[in-house]
């Protein structure tokens, strides 16, 4: 090991907590320890920098974080901090990071906590910051279309888990409305539901409109019920992107639900029961036509962002740590770390962020293969199905004519050549 140097290391994690976040913090503690630095763990996020609470940081030695890779969490714990919420307390934090001599920075987040490392390394010219990327949501636009950490470890326990929802569906003859996390982006739900098989999966892409009515939701998923009848199938598990509340009328929501917000002043999409809104309007249309189902509602969301990584992202973070340190020694800062084409790249932060340093969020083209896919094997009202036999089966299990069943259900599809496969 080579001699100890002036300056620290500093690691800090913000957001939610993704899979991974520990194999960030582990190879980066080993790199900088074996290149002669000492590292400062600052615990709890940035609440304690803004407070000036030096208490929260502790020292990390490889023997602390050699084996916590393969651990879910985060050994330094995570906060949420809104910008506009702490600007009069920002010089705090830069003063509190001064007096620490912490010289080079380490942030591991989602888009807020870029725009934290972003604003310091603008304020802070004594500093080099280099910025993790992580979030199970999957909508930081990476190079390459390269997930974001967490992500595929989160996708995989969702199936894992939605897999045994769809056989308890089958096996109890009842529809299961699954509510995935994913603020801005689908993503999370679309993947887990392509690689489950699920029935049907809804995403907030699929809606243009600003606000879509709570009534346009609850049509889609009663059309579902009801070509599944006509194929003499009466289970379904149905995947709920919870950005779609977001696209809902926050009046009409509220009438169904506490509307929650969390330490940044946005509405707690993740508590909000979208399943069993959509639940109750979903089985009041199917009481006009005469059919009752049982649908139980549930959401799937905490249960992976704090998971054990799958090797994926086990290889991926580490990576990720090994190369902001190396990036921060050679001279770089003020960058985002990336994998590129299997490479380290470091994104400076001017190409990825707007004028005011913030992130447009990735989201799912649905124009692309990759949704027509999983389009395709979806089971939901398609145009075809307003043709001819389509229609006549139908309808018929709604008990309506099929001029009523086109007249009532036609105006929720859209024009998709892809053809539904029942599995």
């Amino acid at each position: 090991m080579a001699e100890t140097k002036k300056g620290y290391f500093g690691i800090v994690v913000g957001g939610g907590p993704a899979p991974g976040i520990n194999g960030v913090i582990s190879s980066a503690t080993i790199e900088a320890i074996n290149e002669g630095y000492k590292v400062k763990g600052i615990k709890g996020g940035f609440k304690g920098l803004f407070n000036g609470d030096k208490s929260s940081v502790i020292k990390l030695t490889i023997n602390d974080v050699s084996r916590i890779h393969t651990q879910g969490g985060s050994i330094l714990g995570t906060s949420r901090d809104y910008p506009d919420r702490v600007k009069e307390k920002f010089k705090v934090l830069l003063k509190t990071l001064k007096e620490l001599g912490i010289r080079y920075l380490i942030t591991i987040g989602g888009e807020g906590t870029a725009f934290m490392a972003n604003w310091i390394q603008k304020e802070a010219e004594w500093l080099s910051v280099a910025h993790v990327p992580k979030t199970i949501d999957n909508d930081i636009p990476l190079p390459g279309g390269m997930p974001t950490f967490g992500y595929e470890t989160a996708r995989h326990w969702g199936v894992e888990i939605v897999k045994n929802i769809m056989e308890d569906a089958r096996t109890m003859e009842r529809w299961y409305f699954v509510t995935t996390m994913g603020r801005h982006a689908g993503h999370l739900a679309l993947g887990i539901g392509k690689s489950s098989g699920a029935t049907i999966t809804l995403i907030p892409e699929e809606f243009k409109e600003r606000t879509v009515p709570l009534k346009m939701i609850s049509d889609i998923l009663a059309g579902s019920i009801l070509k599944r009848l006509a194929m003499a199938r009466n289970h379904g598990v149905a995947i709920l992107a919870e950005g779609i509340a977001e696209k809902l009328d926050i009046n009409e929501l509220s009438r169904y639900e506490y509307l929650e917000k969390d330490e940044t002043g946005r509405i707690r999409l993740s508590e909000i029961q979208l399943g069993r809104v959509l639940k109750h309007e979903v089985k009041k249309t199917l009481k006009e036509y005469g059919i009752d189902v049982t649908i139980v509602d549930k959401n799937i969301g905490y249960e992976l962002r704090a998971a054990a990584p799958i090797p994926f992202d086990v290889e991926y973070t580490r990576n990720l740590g090994y190369g902001a340190v190396r990036f921060l020694l050679e001279g770089g800062k003020g960058a985002i770390i990336t994998l590129y084409e299997g490479r380290l790249y470091p994104l400076a932060f001017k190409e990825l962020t707007d004028r005011e340093g913030r992130i447009s969020p990735r989201l799912v083209d649905i124009n692309s293969e990759t949704y027509r896919v999983g389009r395709m094997y979806m089971i939901r009202l398609e145009q075809e199905d307003f043709r001819e036999e389509n229609l006549k089966k139908i309808s018929k299990v709604a008990g309506m004519t099929p001029m009523e069943f086109k007249k009532r259900f036609s105006y929720i599809t859209q024009d998709f050549s892809c053809k539904p496969i029942c599995l």
